[in-house]
């Protein structure tokens, strides 16, 4: 864990791999039903069954293998000596803030390979996002989340996520603000420090 590597988000080829390899699997094993022209539990066995394990590896599997990535970067970090301050999980992305030393660490979904840790004076704007829009009665948001640039780099962190829009005074707006405020006060805090 590098102190001034260039942040990488997504790595492509494990966000490929998570998409593609299933769908080539359902393929493979139903042209190969095809080719031998079977029926009956052979055919269950060759086309539903791929598809229900890719399903589930959609469902499952890739939250899973994001959860224990999370468990051992905790884990290292406090091995490290990193002082966990506050640790906040966002779906997308886990932040984990040292005030003490004003560093930062970062574990993305999608680059679960290469965990950041940083000085916080490289980052270079904080602030919240509440995801407001609409007008009048249709005022509201589906997203808050607090953001921050590390290098040019905009990081997104979501403290409140849904399929509707929420008005603007409901808890879970509101709630997400909070959130999204202390994360920005404590990023301000560990900045100042580094």
């Amino acid at each position: 864990m590098e102190e001034n590597k260039k942040m990488k988000k997504i790595n492509i080829g494990y966000l490929l791999g998570y998409i593609c390899i299933p769908i080539l699997l359902v393929v493979a094993c139903t042209a190969v039903a095809i080719a031998l022209d079977v029926s009956g539990g052979v055919a269950v066995i060759l086309v539903f069954v791929p598809i229900v394990l890719a399903v589930a590896w959609w469902s499952f599997g890739g939250n899973y293998i994001y959860d224990k990535k999370k468990e051992a970067f905790e884990q290292s970090l406090d091995a490290q000596g990193f002082v966990r301050n506050q640790t906040f999980n966002g779906g997308n992305c886990l932040v984990a803030v040292d005030i003490e030393h004003g560093k930062i660490a970062l574990l993305f979904r999608w680059n679960m390979s290469q965990p950041y840790i940083f000085s916080a004076k490289r980052i270079q704007k904080i602030w919240v996002d509440d995801g407001r829009g609409g007008a009048g009665f249709m005022e509201g948001s589906s997203r808050v989340s607090f953001l921050f640039t590390v290098d040019d780099i905009k990081i997104r962190v979501n403290t409140f996520t849904s399929n509707k829009r929420w008005r603007m005074d409901s808890d879970y707006i509101l709630t997400g603000i909070s959130k999204a405020d202390m994360m920005v006060e404590i990023l301000n805090k560990a900045k100042a420090k580094g």
